[in-house]
């Protein structure tokens, strides 16, 4: 869809479409109150600048609607389709990787109450694995801030994906 279409949505609709980005009521009512947007880049900042200030609660509300890396998303939809092509190198990891996902998975559940989150789009696995034994040494603190951040890129990826808009991706800022 393009950005006028975007615009030109029900407001049943583009909440539809928002939550699909991120799953947190207060944002998507914002993001859809917000339109008509003059450009894609102008809805980008707009909806970051709201993600930027994201609680814990917002953090957790979002989470229940994401799989854990590793497990297949289940379901049919727009937010199980993001999910399946987001973490796409999981089709061909090797099976110790999976393997240690899995533990690492459950691991950082028993750790912070909550499933691991990563963007998993422009990631290996083995990235992933890297980055999820990296957290498990996080504080409670810091590992909730960076697992909102991540929400963001993927809300923020999942975004310049529905609007298809060449902006530049979180893979390529890094």
């Amino acid at each position: 869809m393009d950005l006028d279409e975007f615009n030109a949505l029900s407001e049943s609709d583009a909440q539809a479409t928002v939550a699909v980005w991120a799953a947190i009521p207060g944002w998507v009512d914002a993001v859809v109150a917000g339109r008509p947007y003059s450009s894609a880049d102008a809805l980008a900042s707009y909806a970051s600048s709201l993600a930027s200030v994201w609680s814990r609660a917002d953090l957790d509300a979002a989470l229940s609607h994401h799989p854990r890396i590793g497990d297949k998303p289940r379901g049919s939809g727009a937010t199980a389709d993001a999910s399946r092509a987001e973490q796409s190198s999981m089709s061909t990891a090797a099976d110790d990787i999976v393997s240690a996902l899995a533990t690492g998975n459950a691991d950082y559940e028993a750790r912070f109450g909550r499933v691991f989150l990563i963007r998993a789009a422009g990631r290996t696995p083995a990235e992933m694995l890297s980055h999820l034994h990296r957290r498990l040494e996080n504080d409670e603190a810091d590992e909730a801030r960076e697992a909102t951040e991540q929400l963001a890129e993927i809300a923020l990826l999942r975004l310049r994906t529905t609007i298809g808009t060449d902006a530049v991706t979180p893979e390529e800022q890094e």
